[in-house]
């Protein structure tokens, strides 16, 4: 399914371009990440930084609960697919299978009868967690929010005092319009 190019392939190509290169993006097929590349002084060899897997721990009503190694720029879909697939009573409707996965991310999948409290599953549920008074666990329950931009989240409202509307997340480092946006169904700001 993914394609990944290999550094080797990516360092002749730009050692045949000689030293006018000034940087290169290099996308990796199917991934999404992206490395910005820049020529090294004469006679020195390109070193690539290979972006890290991502390990996600898929749970509930899958066919192989565990822990997964995935690609940078995986999403929700990714991890259920490693994770088997769906199981027969997955309720596939009440997760957000498009929702792009951070590392130590924990993908839960309810059963269709499964009753889901917001403290655990908040991205399927129909209530809204308060970005104001939710904890870094708490926060953490969402579709795309890490431990590391959980942290964030609370760390910039004990400095700078509560969020006034949910715009002021975009100044949280790590959070840009497009997460924003897939967040604004699950959080307020009351």
């Amino acid at each position: 399914m993914y394609k990944r190019m290999e550094p080797h392939d990516t360092r002749s190509i730009l050692q045949r371009s000689g030293p006018h290169v000034v940087g290169a993006l290099v996308l990796i097929s199917g991934v999404g990440a992206a490395m910005l590349l820049t020529s090294p002084p004469r006679g020195e060899p390109i070193v690539l930084a290979e972006p890290a897997n991502l390990r996600i721990h898929v749970a509930g009503e899958v066919l192989h609960p565990g822990v997964y190694e995935l690609p940078f720029g995986s999403i929700v879909q990714d991890s259920i697919d490693a994770a088997g697939g769906f199981g027969k009573e997955a309720s596939q409707d009440r997760i957000n299978l498009a929702a792009r996965l951070e590392d130590g991310q924990q993908v839960y999948v309810p059963e269709v009868s499964e009753s889901v409290p917001l403290s655990s599953n908040p991205v399927g549920s129909s209530e809204k967690i308060s970005i104001n008074t939710a904890s870094a666990p708490e926060l953490e329950r969402l579709s795309g929010i890490g431990p590391v931009l959980a942290q964030r989240i609370v760390e910039y409202r004990e400095q700078k005092g509560p969020y006034q509307r949910l715009e002021d997340l975009l100044e949280v480092e790590g959070i840009g319009p497009s997460k924003l946006e897939s967040l604004r169904d699950y959080v307020q700001v009351p």
